[in-house]
């Protein structure tokens, strides 16, 4: 039998899945910046919440405050996307949203709620640039918590592990200057060691279980009888420790450089770091682990899930503040795509925890 709070939740559940289909065409049409922030907004409005808009560029935090509670939790979604992930993306937000109109009509807590809307993704910097706006000086959280569907994992089926828990993000954009009119000084060799090279680093030094480096762009132009001018390489590296990510810039940067200087070859490594580990911390996952459990009931719940290769800049918001970082089972479809069926199931959850956190 379905909890009661799901049962409630689903009985106006194609509100917001209208809704969800509905942001998902505006952002196919290039009209997500907008048309995304005026719809969510004004439906929070609607239900009483105090609204923030415009926190880190075009985020959203709206907040609900209720009897004499001190206590403050956070509960963040995605609001936007590029179109080709975007009906993902809007799935989280239109999950929040049905958490919210729930609790503003019926909530049970004492404590302030902060709904965290954030716009733009990873690729964006949107958490960091939420966080680097003051978002919790200005709506302080003492816990914060967060959920994505992922594909291939059963329907409806919540995922959860404390500790790391997803990968950190970099890129590496690699140029390798040659001379054209010597052969030996030629960017396309030196890039093909340098590729090979990585490989035996991962292999030798670090542990393939917490990190991947993954060549993405390989590129060179020569003219016949001629070495190329210049190649570039472009990576990928994630990793599972902090430490471990340390050591693979170090190292990733002195191998390219002795690699090139060794084919006479002049380098240039330009290492970016995007996203860093998410770790969810201990007390916060048992606490949403023990609520997955009474919602879903143990046969719907993976207590210690595998971490995930993945990444998410969600991790910045967990630096800052401790919290957890869930994942929701979105069946065999394809990973772009929303599973309505999880809509009311997520947010029942998070109505859930907001009225135990807040209790």
């Amino acid at each position: 039998m379905p909890h009661p709070l799901i049962d409630s939740i689903t009985a106006h559940a194609q509100m917001f899945v209208k809704l969800r289909r509905e942001l998902q065409l505006s952002a196919e049409r290039d009209l997500v910046d907008w048309r995304t922030e005026d719809l969510v907004a004004g439906r929070l409005e609607q239900w009483g919440y105090k609204l923030e808009r415009g926190v880190g560029g075009s985020g959203i935090v709206a907040q609900l405050r209720r009897g004499k509670g001190t206590k403050r939790l956070g509960l963040r979604a995605e609001m936007g996307a590029a179109p080709a992930v975007a009906g993902s993306a809007f799935g989280h937000t239109a999950m929040l949203l049905a958490a919210a109109h729930y609790l503003a009509r019926q909530g049970d807590f004492s404590g302030t709620l902060n709904l965290v809307f954030q716009c733009a993704d990873l690729q964006q910097g949107g958490a960091r640039r939420m966080v680097a706006d003051g978002l919790f000086d200005r709506f302080p959280c003492d816990a914060i918590f967060a959920m994505h569907g992922v594909a291939g994992q059963p329907q409806g089926q919540l995922l959860l592990r404390d500790g790391p828990a997803m990968a950190s993000h970099d890129e590496v954009f690699i140029t390798l200057h040659g001379d054209p009119l010597q052969g030996a000084a030629d960017p396309v060799v030196a890039g093909a060691a340098i590729v090979m090279g990585l490989q035996s680093l991962v292999a030798r030094h670090t542990d393939a279980q917490r990190v991947a480096v993954q060549v993405s762009g390989f590129e060179a132009r020569a003219v016949p009888g001629a070495a190329a001018p210049l190649a570039t390489l472009q990576l990928g590296v994630r990793a599972l420790a902090p430490e471990v990510r340390d050591n693979l810039q170090r190292r990733i940067t002195a191998l390219t450089e002795l690699q090139a200087l060794s084919y006479g070859v002049q380098p240039t490594v330009d290492y970016r770091r995007h996203a860093p580990v998410l770790f969810n911390s201990a007390l916060e996952t048992e606490f949403a682990r023990q609520l997955a459990m009474e919602l879903l009931g143990p046969g719907q719940v993976q207590p210690q899930a595998p971490a995930f290769a993945g990444c998410d800049d969600f991790a910045f918001m967990l630096e800052q503040v401790p919290g957890s970082y869930l994942l929701l089972g979105n069946g065999d479809g394809p990973a772009q795509d929303f599973n309505e069926a999880n809509l009311p199931i997520g947010a029942a959850y998070w109505a859930m925890l907001a009225q135990c956190y807040l209790h």
